[in-house]
């Protein structure tokens, strides 16, 4: 046995655990999953988690696992313009969710994760009165995504799991103070790459 062949198989062996260490796998059993895979929402934890589609089929319904785990919806449904200015949220970059208890809350990307501050709950029935859709929101696992920014006029009703995609791309992308000159780029095809789905 030669030392390259040694060398070569322990090089080998380490870029598979890496690869296989980057695989994602389900959150419940730990079985490796597609890269187009299902979503579930801890709404203890409030956290997206991977599942794989038998793990995914016992949550199917909403009263499985004692309302613990959401099954995430796919459904992406683009909106026309919706007046969230009623929502008293001065940000041009946001989500509102709808929760189980009633409230609504309003969550913004920032460099270090999402913002999260609570909405009048009147306002937004009121919204909703004015956007029938927003009613069908399903508490927890969708939301309102609405970009205003550097005029853009994007509004969706998106899973949980779209936003926090979201989330991640300006966190990976902000630079110094401001976000720098990657961000707003990133947000666009971000919002570019969003396509309708039942």
């Amino acid at each position: 046995m030669t030392t390259d062949g040694a060398l070569a198989r322990l090089i080998r062996s380490s870029a598979d655990r890496t690869a296989a260490a980057e695989r994602e796998v389900c959150d419940l059993c730990a079985a490796p999953v597609a890269d187009e895979h299902a979503h579930l929402y801890d709404t203890g934890q409030e956290e997206v988690r991977c599942v794989c589609g038998p793990c995914s089929v016992l949550f199917a319904d909403a009263a499985a696992g004692d309302g613990q785990y959401r099954l995430v919806p796919r459904r992406r449904l683009r909106l026309p313009k919706v007046d969230t200015t009623v929502l008293g949220v001065p940000v041009g970059l946001v989500f509102f969710v709808p929760r189980a208890d009633g409230t609504v809350t309003a969550e913004g990307p920032s460099p270090a994760g999402a913002m999260r501050w609570e909405v009048d709950t009147a306002a937004w029935q009121e919204l909703a009165g004015t956007c029938p859709q927003l009613a069908t929101v399903e508490p927890d696992v969708e939301a309102l995504l609405v970009n205003t920014v550097h005029g853009l006029d994007e509004h969706w009703i998106v899973p949980i799991d779209d936003c926090y995609r979201m989330i991640a791309v300006v966190r990976r992308e902000w630079r110094g103070m401001s976000g720098g000159g990657r961000i707003w780029p990133a947000v666009e095809q971000f919002f570019e790459d969003l396509t309708e789905r039942p």
